[in-house]
C-alpha cells in the first residue's frame, strides 16, 4: 500500500513515522508470502506424516486470514490490486462523509456545555498559570517561559501604544479619569485632609511658609505701599512730611507683627489663623454651600481646555516613554513585568478564594465560547478535512494508525492459522 510523503507523529516520547509503518506493512506482507510458501511445500506432504497435516492445514487458514485481512485493511485506503470492487477505498471515497461525522462528533461530545464545564470542574487552570508564571527562568536557546512571555508582553504594549491613535487614545483615557474624578465628592476628602493635618500639627509648616512669604511679599511692594498710604495723606500732612513717617510707622508695624507671629507658636493671630482653619474644615465636610462652591470648582477645572492641553502633553510623554522601555531590552520594565508576573502566579498558587474566581470565571467563559462558537468550530475541523484531497487524508489516517493496521494483519494470520491446526486436529477425530 503507497502512503505520502513520511511524516513525523510523537506519543508517550517515541516518534511515530510512515516509515515504522511501512516497515510493519512490509513485516505483515513477509509473513503472508512465508504462509504461501509453507501451504505449497508441504502440500504433498500431507500423506507422508500426520504432522505434516497439521502444518498444511496451519499454512492454508493462515493464509486465508492474512488474505482477509490484507483486503480489509486495504480496502479502508484504496482499491485493493487497483480494481474498484464495491465498499473499497472507503476514506478517500467517503472523506466529505467522514468529515462531518468528526465534527458532529466532536460537537457532541466536546463543545457542549456541560461537557465543557464538567471537564473543567476538575481543573485547577488558575493554580497551574501559577506554577508557570513562578517557575525558573530556562536558558533562552531552551526556551525560556516566563522571559518570552515578559517580552511578548512588552512588544504587544508598545506595537499596542504605536498603534491606536494617540489623540483619541489619550482623550479616551482623560474622559476616563474625569468622570471617575468627577464621581468623588472632593470637599469632605479635603475637610478630613486639613482636619487630621491640624490634629497632627503638620499645618504649622505651612503656615510659617505663609507668614515669610506674607514678609517677602511685603518687602518686594514695600513702595507701592508707601505710594498708597502718601496718596491717601492730605496736603497738610504731606507739606509737613508727616505721610512718610505715617508709611514707615505701618510697615515696621506689619514687619514686626509678621515677626511676632513667625517666632510665637502661641500668638493670637496664630490661634486666628487655626479658628479659620477649624471651620473651613468643617464647612468643607457639612456646610452645603462650601461643597457646592468646591464642587463647581471641581467641574470648571475638569471642562478648562487648558486642563485637556497640559494632560495631552503629559500623556504624550507617558505613551512615548513606555514604547521606549518596552523596545529597550536592558530597560527595567522587563524586570518590572518578570516581578509582576511572579507575584501573581506566588497569589494564584496559594490563595484559594483567587483561584476559585480564576476558575470559575475560566470555566464560565469555556462555556460561553462552546455555547457561541462551538458550531464555528466544528464547522471549521469539517471544512478544513473536506478541503484535503483523497491522496492527503489516506497518507494522514494511514501514516497515524497504519502501524497499528498492519498489527491486526500479522493477529490475522496467526489467529487464522491456530484455527485451521485446531478445525484439522477436530476433523481428525471425528
Amino acid at each position: 500500500m503507497a502512503t505520502s510523503a513520511p511524516a513525523s507523529y510523537t506519543f508517550g516520547g517515541e516518534p511515530l513515522t510512515a516509515d515504522r509503518a511501512r516497515r510493519m506493512r512490509w513485516t505483515a506482507t513477509g509473513l503472508l508470502g512465508a504462509m504461501a510458501v509453507m501451504f505449497f511445500t508441504t502440500h504433498g506432504l500431507v500423506g507422508t506424516h500426520p504432522a505434516w497435516g497439521y502444518v498444511n492445514a496451519f499454512a492454508e487458514a493462515a493464509m486465508v486470514g492474512g488474505l482477509a485481512d490484507w483486503f480489509a485493511v486495504t480496502a479502508l485506503f484504496r482499491h485493493p490490486l487497483g480494481i474498484p470492487i464495491p465498499h473499497t477505498a472507503i476514506i478517500p471515497e467517503n472523506k466529505d462523509r467522514i468529515a462531518d461525522t468528526m465534527a458532529q462528533f466532536l460537537r457532541e461530545n466536546f463543545l457542549t456545555p456541560a461537557v465543557v464545564a464538567r471537564r473543567m470542574a476538575g481543573m485547577n487552570i488558575a493554580k497551574a498559570v501559577g506554577e508557570f508564571l513562578t517557575a525558573p527562568p530556562l536558558p533562552v536557546q531552551d526556551g525560556d517561559g516566563p522571559s518570552r512571555l515578559t517580552g511578548g508582553v512588552s512588544e504587544l504594549l508598545a506595537e499596542v501604544l504605536e498603534s491606536l491613535d494617540p489623540d483619541r487614545l489619550g482623550n479616551q483615557v482623560r474622559a476616563g479619569l474625569g468622570n471617575q474624578f468627577a464621581k468623588i465628592d472632593v470637599s469632605p476628602l479635603l475637610g478630613r485632609m486639613l482636619e487630621g493635618a491640624i490634629a497632627d500639627g503638620r499645618h504649622m509648616p505651612l503656615m510659617d511658609g505663609f507668614i515669610r512669604w506674607a514678609g517677602l511679599t511685603l518687602e518686594d511692594n514695600e513702595d507701592a505701599i508707601r505710594d498708597i498710604i502718601e496718596s491717601r495723606a492730605n496736603a497738610v500732612m504731606r507739606w509737613t512730611g508727616l505721610d512718610e513717617r505715617i508709611s514707615t510707622s505701618v510697615l515696621d508695624g506689619l514687619y514686626k507683627l509678621l515677626a511676632e507671629v513667625l517666632v510665637d507658636p502661641e500668638h493670637p493671630i496664630r490661634s486666628k489663623i487655626e479658628e479659620g482653619l477649624e471651620k473651613l474644615a468643617s464647612d468643607l465636610q457639612h456646610d452645603p454651600k462650601t461643597r457646592e462652591r468646591v464642587e463647581a470648582m471641581k467641574r470648571d477645572l475638569i471642562e478648562n481646555p487648558a486642563v485637556a492641553e497640559w494632560w495631552m502633553g503629559v500623556w504624550e510623554r507617558i505613551r512615548q516613554s513606555l514604547i521606549r522601555r518596552a523596545r529597550d531590552p536592558e530597560n527595567a520594565l522587563g524586570e518590572e513585568m518578570r516581578k509582576l508576573l511572579k507575584e501573581m502566579g506566588g497569589a494564584l498558587q496559594q490563595d484559594q478564594r483567587l483561584q476559585l474566581q480564576v476558575n470559575r470565571l475560566a470555566r464560565r467563559t469555556m462555556v460561553g465560547v462552546a455555547t457561541r462558537y462551538g458550531g464555528q468550530i466544528v464547522q471549521l475541523v469539517s471544512e478544513t478535512v473536506r478541503r484535503w484531497d483523497a491522496v492527503t487524508i489516506t497518507g494522514r489516517i494511514e501514516s497515524a494508525v497504519g502501524r497499528d493496521l498492519q498489527f491486526i494483519r500479522i493477529n490475522g494470520t496467526i489467529v487464522g492459522g491456530l484455527v485451521g491446526m485446531t478445525l484439522h486436529f477436530i476433523v481428525g477425530w471425528m
